[in-house]
């Protein structure tokens, strides 16, 4: 089969999109599958591989390590219409999601979207009214969504979401997959050598993008009370954004900075060592889809206190594989304490974890799942939505 991915995120941008784009691509390519890769083309980008094809970009304004696909190239097209896909995916409903959906359209090829994120919760990217443009993000997303042939959602919650507005295709639960022979359990103090970190004492983590809409700073202010009571602890945080100077500087003036490690974005490769070096894992966002660094987490047996959410709460099983809180740092701090302070406990949920990602989030359900609606969507043809 061959597949065109046409996505508004791609490396060297790092995030949860990013990873699941190129987890699927790498799925489908050792199932013998020819994937090609659409994406913006982004400033000081390495090389990229040969089925990878970058349109046109300009810098997003208000995201400086962003850029915005121009979603028009009669190159390009050209190009398609010559490779004479099988199938086309997008993932996103704005910019080159359209654009697939147009030459998928006029080639009689079906159409997939994956709902990859709530777009009203990054309102405040857009300097415009934040409740029109919150109202304009659903509204375009369940369009979009209701026009293409079938819908992977990557959470039950999604799926329901979608249902509720109105979006009446095939919709079908598939989790972004992880590569559960790289995110493994490890000796922890190999993992901390690795990262230049000192053996003793527990560490806790957060891995993922500094933005607003990862709430970071819960993370820091619960962490001040979590030292306060476990006074040999420390907090890693992984991961670049636009909020990364301010939560230095937030850090800065805690009682515990100097126990705060800041290592900067990573790739995506290297992060197994990150998880294996960490007691507990934290995580304060309420806009996520699915949390895969929640999954990538459990596949490393690290058991995790995240803010109780959507998307959160079907990766952690509350007092099974980890706690979910309320929003609030005292209650992020208070579960994080009992955990550290219960080793047992914590060990126990750590092994927990490690089985629940082998029966929920190894890479080859994802990869088998999606292939089936691939096969489905063929079997149907595309459609004139």
């Amino acid at each position: 089969m061959r597949v065109a991915l046409f996505t508004n995120n791609y490396l060297p941008f790092c995030g949860g999109v990013t990873v699941s784009v190129e987890t699927l691509r790498a799925g489908l390519e050792a199932r013998g599958h020819e994937v090609w890769v659409f994406a913006p083309r982004f400033a000081g980008g390495a090389p990229d591989a040969a089925h990878v094809i970058r349109y046109p970009s300009v810098p997003a304004a208000t995201y400086p390590d962003f850029a915005l696909a121009v979603p028009y190239s009669r190159r390009i097209a050209r190009r398609v219409r010559a490779l004479d896909f099988d199938v086309f995916h997008a993932h996103h409903p704005f910019l080159l999601g359209p654009a697939a959906w147009r030459m998928a359209r006029r080639l009689r090829r079906p159409i997939l979207f994956t709902y990859h994120t709530r777009y009203e919760k990054y309102a405040h990217y857009v300097p415009l009214t934040r409740g029109l443009v919150e109202a304009a993000a659903i509204r375009l997303s369940t369009r979009f969504a209701g026009r293409t042939d079938a819908v992977i959602a990557p959470s039950q919650v999604i799926r329901d979401d979608l249902r509720t507005r109105g979006v009446d295709v095939p919709i079908e639960v598939v989790p972004t997959g992880v590569d559960l022979a790289r995110f493994r359990p490890a000796p922890t103090a190999q993992a901390r050598r690795g990262l230049g970190l000192a053996p003793e004492g527990p560490v806790l983590l957060y891995v993922g993008r500094l933005d607003p809409e990862k709430s970071v700073g819960r993370i820091l202010l619960a962490f001040e009370r979590i030292a306060s009571i476990v006074p040999d602890a420390r907090l890693v945080l992984v991961g670049q954004g636009t909020e990364a100077e301010r939560l230095q500087r937030q850090a800065r003036q805690l009682s515990a900075w100097s126990r705060i490690t800041f290592l900067g974005v990573r790739a995506h490769e290297t992060l197994p060592q990150c998880y294996q070096a960490a007691d507990l894992f934290l995580f304060a966002s309420e806009t996520e889809t699915q949390g895969l660094v929640l999954a990538e987490a459990a596949a490393s047996g690290l058991p995790a206190v995240a803010v109780s959410a959507p998307g959160a709460d079907e990766v952690v099983r509350d007092g099974d594989t980890g706690l979910l809180t309320k929003g609030d740092p005292a209650a992020l701090a208070e579960a994080a304490v009992g955990l550290l302070l219960d080793g047992a406990r914590r060990r126990g949920m750590a092994e927990r974890a490690r089985l629940v990602a082998e029966h929920a989030f190894d890479v080859r359900l994802q990869i088998d799942r999606t292939l089936a609606v691939y096969r489905a969507a063929r079997a149907f043809g595309g459609n004139d939505r």
